[in-house]
């Protein structure tokens, strides 16, 4: 007698979800690439931009862990496009101030962000747009709005280094 694998009675979403993650983010960071800047980057300064948020705030909004923003910080201080400053509120804080050289990145990647997020959505039948990112923002905004806590590990995928 042989055992078969009980098949799946509902459509596998985790893999689309993170095949579908994985792609978007290979494109955003083509894309991106034109004005020699990463997608993290772009993210952080995007959050930042004009809001007079500390670094742990822009991590939140960017869903970057804190050694994660440190170095995106480290590069984008390097390049001249942020700064950390004291936080007037908490001496531990520091507020990160976007340059004039990232207000001018940023103001050239919008349009490239924009455009791929509009490449994808001409993908599918311009009457299933909306309904598409309606259901999507409510998905992220309720029940896939946080991880749950789980005895076991889940990390995210790591793209590779070129």
């Amino acid at each position: 007698m042989t055992t078969e694998s009980p098949a799946p009675t509902v459509l596998d979403m985790t893999g689309m979800f993170v095949h579908a993650g994985h792609v978007m983010n290979t494109r955003m960071a083509a894309a991106l690439a034109a004005i020699d800047v990463t997608p993290r980057s772009y993210c952080v300064l995007a959050h930042a931009i004009d809001r007079h948020l500390t670094q742990a705030q822009v991590a939140e909004l960017a869903d970057l862990d804190k050694t994660t923003m440190v170095v995106a910080m480290d590069e984008l201080e390097r390049a001249g496009l942020a700064e950390r400053r004291p936080a007037p509120t908490d001496r531990r804080a520091r507020i990160i101030v976007v340059t004039d050289a990232g207000r001018d990145l940023v103001r050239a990647g919008r349009g490239i962000v924009d455009g791929v997020h509009r490449e994808v959505l001409e993908a599918l039948p311009e009457d299933e747009r909306a309904v598409f990112v309606s259901a999507l923002t409510r998905l992220v905004g309720g029940v896939l709005a946080k991880p749950v806590e789980s005895e076991a590990t889940v990390r995210r995928a790591r793209t590779p280094k070129r």
